[in-house]
C-alpha cells in the first residue's frame, strides 16, 4: 500500500464511524417508523410463508382480495391505484391470475377503450377456502395484543394514516 492510501485510511475509517454513528442514532420518531416497517415486513413475512405453503402467491392474492372488496368487479387503473402499483405492473400480477381462472378482463359497458376485471367464480372459491387459514395465521401474531392494544394500535394507525 502506498503512503496515499495509507494516508486516506484513517479519513475513510472515520467517515464510515461518522456514517454508522448518524445512522444508529437517530430521533424517537425515526426510531418508531423503522420499528413500524420492520414489524409490519415481518408480518408481510408471516402471511406470505402462509400463501406458499399454499402453492399461492401473496401479492396475486391481495390483487384477488381487492376486486372483492370493490364488489367483484374492478378497472384495472383504480385496481393499481388501490394496491400502490403502477398500471404498467398491474398486467404483470393480471396476466396469471386469468390464465388460471381466477380473473376476467371484458369490456366496459360505456368506453370500450377500458376493460373491467371481475373475479370468477373459481376466484371467489379460492378466497373463501383460503383466507380464513390466512387470517388465522396473522392474528395467530397479532393476538400477542389484547383487544384493548389492538384498538390502541388502530387509532395511532388510523391517525399516522390522516392526510
Amino acid at each position: 500500500m502506498d503512503s496515499l492510501q495509507e494516508d486516506n485510511m484513517p479519513k475513510r475509517e472515520a467517515n464510515i464511524d461518522g456514517l454508522q454513528q448518524f445512522v444508529l442514532d437517530f430521533p424517537l420518531a425515526n426510531e418508531a417508523f423503522f420499528a413500524l416497517v420492520e414489524t409490519t415486513a415481518g408480518l408481510v413475512a408471516v402471511s406470505e410463508k402462509y400463501w406458499q405453503a399454499q402453492g399461492l402467491n401473496g401479492a396475486r392474492i391481495r390483487v384477488l382480495v381487492e376486486i372483492a372488496k370493490q364488489g367483484g368487479a374492478i378497472l384495472p387503473s383504480v385496481l393499481a391505484s388501490r394496491i400502490g402499483v403502477t398500471k404498467a405492473n398491474i398486467s404483470l400480477l393480471l396476466t396469471p391470475l386469468e390464465k388460471d381462472g381466477y380473473i376476467s378482463r371484458t369490456e366496459h359497458v360505456r368506453d370500450g377503450r377500458k376493460s373491467v376485471i371481475s373475479l370468477t367464480e373459481a376466484g371467489r372459491a379460492l378466497l373463501s377456502q383460503q383466507l380464513p387459514g390466512n387470517r388465522e395465521t396473522v392474528a395467530g401474531v397479532m393476538n400477542r395484543l389484547d383487544t384493548d392494544e389492538l384498538r390502541q394500535l388502530m387509532g395511532l394507525l388510523h391517525k399516522l394514516n390522516k392526510p
